[in-house]
């Protein structure tokens, strides 16, 4: 019998799964149910509402991503070299979630909340904490690249770190519209190097234009 910890915790990785798989809209509370396997009865023991179990699963996805990113921005880490392993990681996360269907994710989490309506509200707030966490990430980043004399302007690292944030996910959704990863992969390095203003000597180049659209191939 599964304990009731493992069913709760088998509802978000449920939910974060099938949302990647469509959307917020898209998954309904019996899908959910049906695919992690228990009943609604269950469902509505943990969580009051899809919303709920929304703002649950956000947290419990960040809680996951953010051991990433503390990896990609480890001191360790030169800025550079944070710079650089910020723009990897993304484009693997965007390959590990890929599908036949979906070659581009993008960031589930972010699309959903500006998919609600004024009646979930708690979606958009979710979503709110989720990219102030990543503009935490953003502006340390911008501030050490200038405190390191490898970018050309004088930035305000906070305007920076948020457009930073505004650029991926635009960017992403654009290769969701074009149902390509390869277009995502040949304009994210440079948008970045151009965001920041990061100095020529230090930037690597981008893939050309007639590059494919190979990605790693996913279960």
């Amino acid at each position: 019998m599964r304990k009731p910890g493992d069913t709760r915790k088998k509802l978000l990785e449920t939910a974060i799964s099938l949302i990647w798989q469509s959307s917020y809209s898209g998954v309904g509370v019996a899908e959910i149910c049906k695919q992690a396997g228990v009943t609604k009865g269950s469902f509505y023991h943990y969580f009051e509402t899809k919303a709920d179990l929304f703002c649950e699963a956000s947290q419990y996805y960040w809680d996951n991503f953010k051991k990433d990113l503390d990896a990609v921005f480890s001191p360790s880490n030169t800025p550079l070299e944070q710079l650089q392993r910020l723009i990897e990681f993304i484009l693997e996360e965007q390959e590990r979630e890929a599908s036949a269907d979906s070659p581009v994710s993008g960031c589930p989490f972010f699309t959903s909340a500006s998919q609600c309506n004024c009646g979930e509200e708690k979606v958009r707030q979710a979503a709110m904490e989720m990219s102030e966490n990543a503009l935490a990430y953003n502006t340390a980043l911008v501030r050490n690249l200038k405190a390191d004399g490898l970018l050309n302007g004088d930035p305000d690292p906070q305007q920076v770190g948020r457009l930073i944030n505004q650029y991926i996910q635009g960017l992403l959704l654009y290769g969701q519209v074009y149902r390509s990863l390869d277009r995502v992969r040949r304009d994210l390095r440079e948008g970045l190097y151009r965001l920041v203003d990061l100095k020529q000597e230090y930037r690597l180049e981008a893939p050309r234009a007639g590059a494919g659209d190979s990605r790693r191939s996913v279960a």
